[in-house]
Parts: C-alpha cells; structure tokens; sequence
C-alpha cells in the first residue's frame, strides 16, 4: 500500500479498481471501462493528441460513470425495480436517435410484469420530460465532487463535468456543441460505444454511421475506422486491467497517502450514494472499526487497514439493484443470493489492485460469522482475523442504530443489547466490546457553527433531503410548510455550492452531518 514498503500504487490501478466498481453499477461486464479507456488511447494517439490530452482521455474514460450512483434510488423506482438492468439496456442507445431512445426506454421499463403495473411507470416517465437532463447532470456534479478527492488535473475534471454531451449540441448537462465540448468526451463516448458493440456482436461501423455528425466527431469517427480492426482484435486478445496499465502516459502518477484516504472516503460516498437508507454508513464503519482496534491494542498499521477496509466494505452494493437494498418487505430466497454476493463483489473490486489487495480480505468478511453462518464465502471461528471480527461488529452496530427500509433505527442502548446477544454464537464478544466501547464516547456539544454558516434548521433540511425525503415528506416530519422547505433547499444550495440532491447527500457524508449522533 502507499508508504509501504512495497512498491508505491500507481494512480491508474486505483482509477481501474474505480472503473470495475462503475462497471457494476451500470450493469456492464466487468472491465466494460477499462476497454473503453484502451480504445480511447488508441484513437487519441491516432489523432495526434498531446501526451496530456492522451493522459486526460485515459483517466476520463475509467471515470466517466463515476456519479451513476447518484440518482440510483430514484431510477430503481422509476424502471420498476432494477437501476441497473435499466442504465444496461438503455446504454446502446444513448447516443442514437430520440425515437431509438423512446422506444428502448420504454420496453426497459419494468420488463416481464403486467401490463398495468408498467403502464404508470411509463407514463410517469413520459410526463417527466426534464428527466434524463436532470439525472445525467447529478451524475456529471457528483463525479466532479469525487474525483476531486483525488487531486485529478482540472481538465479532467472538466470532461467529467460534461461527460454526456453530444456533437450536435443535444447532449448534458450543458448541451455544448462540436469543439466546445472537451476532447476527452468526444473519443471517449466513440470509444465506449464501440466496446458495447462488440460486447453485443454488433458491427461498431454501423453505429458510428449512423451517429457521426449527431452524437459523435466525426473526425474521431473517421479515425476509429483508421485503427479498425486492429485495435478492436488486439484488445480482445489481451488483458483489459493491463493493457490499461500500460498504456498509461509516462510518467505515471502515484498516490500519496493522503491521497489514497481521501479517494478512499469517496469511494465510500460512493457506495453509499447508492441508496439513501445508507447514506454515511461506511463512514460511520470506518470510525468505529479504526476505534476499536485501538481499544483492542492493535498497532496503529492494523487500526489504519481497519479504518479503509471500513470505508470501501460496501463498495459491491453496487452490484445488486435497488429495488433490493430499498425494499420495506421480507427479500425473496431470489432476493437474498444477490444481497450475499455483495461482499464477493467488493473483494473483487479491491483483490485486481495489488496495492489495495490488503484491504479486500478484512472489507469482503464483513458479513462472515463465527459459526459458519455468514456470507459470501461461509468463514467460521479461527479462520476469521481479529480485523474481520471488529469489522463485522462494527459494521452491525452501525446497522443497527440507523434507519432501514423495514425497520426504524434502534436507540444505541438497544443495539448494544443486541450486539451483545450475538456473541453467543455469531459475533466475537471480545470484538463487540471494543465496538461498543468506541461507540460510547460522550456526545460532542451541540455544535453552534455549521460549516459553510449553515443553519440549525438548514442542517435539518439537509440532513432529510440527504436521505431521501421529498419537500413535502420533509415538511410534514419539521411541521414546516413545502413552501418553507424549497426555500430552506435553496439557500442550502447556495451555501454548499451545489444544484442537485444527489450532490447535497456526498457534501453532507463529507462533513459527517449524516451519522448518527
């Protein structure tokens, strides 16, 4: 790891582990991104790009779907269920024509049920005609907010901050037009529609014709068929992870690690963006795991894996659709394999990145128990670490004392009770001990200075819309009018620099507004 001994990580592998968690989160096969990224450096090289435009264009195109978490929740519930099975189904035609799109997005709603359970989800749809602009332009504002956290060169947070706009100036969420959008985007929205062609046995020529002028430059169009098929062919003969590695510019970036904190905290925002029942809770994870080692007398090395580990353990929620992690009512058998394959989803996230690799052990066991009960991979007694143990203590306390879609939050006393009464079988009581003693440290005082010059009530708002609440919900559980509430929004907006709710929850998981106090 970073400052180790061993070898410094490279920038890259942390954006590729980055990349595989996207890939998840849309719905594409892993390594969907990181072809893209190849292909993209191809034709950057091919058109002549500088090194820095080619430097931008890679780490563009591993970070391009970096905000998909954004609106994850409120997607699930529009497409009838499944976030992921929707952005899947409606990537190959993202960029074709708005009939193409129409048709597409209403056959990906709620596929397989009634026709009367799908008839008002369409509608809704239809009527919604801001819909896809609004939601691309919180993926574009959170992307920026969390690449940020890695230090990326500002013309790559520029890309990101338009990664959805189109050649003919219909895209978002600026609808820029020809060279005013970023070259970045406009090789890499070439280059990742090619690798969704050819994952799906389609000519990717017969795309980028139809699309050149429209969607796509056609000078990127006009060299991809300059680099056809090579380019395609070689990529699929080798391995995408090291073929992204490799076709990093010279000299390869690396991450401090300060750094490597801070992109792991967002990474943790992240995951947590997923859904707004966990909003902060891998944050809430981490600092408790990295506490109770030091209770427990672990040296500060084991305290720090314990604190990250905390941070990316729920990074393969993103796997499983929100339909899912959101659902008030018992998970089907169905459900419930899905839900226990998540931890296998975040070791794979982190096991690809040998510098990270430490972490992905500790961080995919958090759901092990000591009798062979847990998931994914049935650990029991000895073969479970002192880390895993507190990990998993750590991880259900704070379950525990927040809210969840079936259940409200449990008081801490409460959860201690609980938490304790799984050390018979399932939990190591030596583990639970040094969570709960980190959990009972005395309440801070009530803060009187929000950051930014937040208000009480402001914070209040926040703290609501964060999770979820519509104006109207939000005014009936503060016995404020709606009216009362937009305009609380507003100045909270202002005050945080930012324009959507999605962007709103990761400012407040920064500033720890939304952990359980």
């Amino acid at each position: 790891m970073a400052g180790s001994d061993a070898e410094p990580l490279r920038l890259t592998e942390l954006l590729a582990s980055v990349s595989l968690a996207t890939d998840l989160g849309t719905g594409q096969r892993l390594g969907h991104a990181l072809r893209t990224c190849v292909l993209a450096v191809e034709l950057a090289r091919a058109m002549g790009c500088t090194a820095e435009d080619v430097r931008t264009t890679h780490q563009f195109a591993l970070l391009r779907f970096l905000g998909c978490t954004a609106d994850a929740a409120e997607t699930a519930a529009a497409a009838g269920g499944d976030d992921r099975a929707y952005l899947a189904s409606m990537a190959p035609v993202f960029m074709s024509s708005p009939r193409q799109v129409l048709g597409r997005h209403v056959r990906s709603i709620a596929p397989g049920r009634p026709l009367s359970a799908r008839l008002p989800l369409v509608a809704r749809g239809l009527v919604d005609v801001k819909g896809a602009e609004r939601s691309l332009s919180s993926h574009c504002e959170v992307a920026v907010m969390l690449a940020g956290r890695a230090g990326l060169a500002p013309p790559v947070i520029d890309a990101l901050d338009h990664a959805y706009e189109r050649w003919d100036g219909k895209g978002y969420p600026a609808r820029l037009r020809g060279d005013a959008i970023p070259l970045a985007v406009r090789i890499g929205v070439v280059a990742r529609d090619v690798d969704l062609a050819s994952a799906l046995a389609v000519d990717p020529r017969a795309w980028l014709g139809e699309r050149r002028g429209r969607a796509y430059d056609p000078s990127v169009v006009d060299t991809f068929h300059q680099i056809w098929p090579e380019a395609v062919v070689s990529l699929a003969a080798g391995d995408e992870w090291e073929l992204a590695l490799r076709c990093e510019p010279q000299p390869f970036a690396t991450v401090t690690e300060a750094t490597l904190d801070d992109v792991l905290a967002g990474l943790s925002d992240f995951a947590d963006l997923k859904s707004p029942w966990i909003r902060g809770h891998s944050r809430h994870v981490a600092a408790l795991a990295g506490d109770a080692g030091r209770h427990a007398g672990l040296e500060e090395t084991r305290c720090r894996l314990l604190r990250r580990a905390g941070l990316v353990h729920d990074l393969g929620r993103v796997a499983v659709a929100n339909g899912i992690w959101d659902k008030p009512k018992p998970l089907t058998s169905a459900e419930w394999e899905q839900v226990r394959l998540h931890p296998y989803s975040t070791e794979r996230i982190l096991a690809r990145c040998a510098p990270l690799s430490a972490l992905a052990g500790p961080a995919a066991s958090h759901h092990e128990r000591l009798d062979g009960s847990g998931y994914h991979r049935a650990l029991a007694g000895d073969a479970l670490s002192v880390v895993d143990r507190i990990l998993a203590a750590a991880d259900v306390f704070a379950a525990l004392v927040a809210d969840r879609p079936h259940r409200p939050a449990f008081s801490a006393d409460d959860a201690a009770r609980m938490l304790e009464a799984e050390c018979e079988s399932r939990l190591d009581s030596s583990a639970v001990a040094c969570v709960l003693a980190a959990a009972d440290r005395p309440a801070s005082p009530r803060r009187h200075e929000w950051p930014e010059g937040l208000t009480n009530r402001e914070v209040e708002v926040l703290r609501l819309i964060a999770r979820g609440r519509s104006n109207r919900e939000v005014a009936a559980l503060l016995v404020i009018s709606p009216k009362t509430v937009g305009r609380h929004v507003e100045n909270v907006y202002a005050k945080i620099g930012v324009s959507s709710r999605a962007a709103a929850a990761v400012w407040a998981m920064e500033h720890r507004l939304l952990q359980p106090s």
